[in-house]
């Protein structure tokens, strides 16, 4: 699929803020309303937008305690790899899973409130979960950059 120019100016406004309307995005984009509508319509028909969401403050939900943390499995089959991935996906603190390569099979962004709760999670909920061999955690000490927004 080919996105032309407006095309991706229409995805980096719709990054800053889906909350304008589609009058404000013509205006910027010296379009008609309607061909703005349309051409957002079409990104969303397209799966070039997947979905709008809600960017939450983690300090004021009281889950700004951010874990880095890797795993690992003690079997690489197609059957463990397959039940992990469905038991970290019921996982509320864990917000992204990424399969990776080198010494850990998988890395994982959890969100919690304090080192209490993520000894909790650890103990109640991710070593409960069968094969996995080993983990390794790291805290977040500062977040210097943390973007939605893709570069296009």
């Amino acid at each position: 699929m080919k996105l032309d120019g407006t095309d991706i100016k229409l995805l980096g406004l719709l990054q800053q803020d889906s909350k304008r309307t589609t009058k404000e995005y013509a205006l910027t984009l010296g379009l008609s309303v309607t061909a703005a509508y349309e051409r957002i319509k079409r990104l969303e028909k397209l799966e070039v937008i997947t979905k709008y969401v809600a960017l939450v403050d983690k300090k004021k939900v009281k889950k700004s305690f951010v874990v880095l943390c890797h795993v690992k499995l003690t079997q690489h089959t197609k059957e463990h790899i397959s039940q992990f991935e469905r038991e970290v996906l019921k996982l509320k603190e864990v917000m992204e899973c990424h399969h990776i390569s080198g010494d850990y099979d998988y890395i994982l962004k959890i969100y919690v409130g304090n080192m209490e709760e993520y000894r909790d999670f650890m103990v109640t909920k991710l070593t409960a979960l069968n094969h996995i061999g080993s983990s390794q955690s790291a805290f977040v000490i500062k977040e210097v950059k943390n973007s939605t927004e893709i570069s296009i």
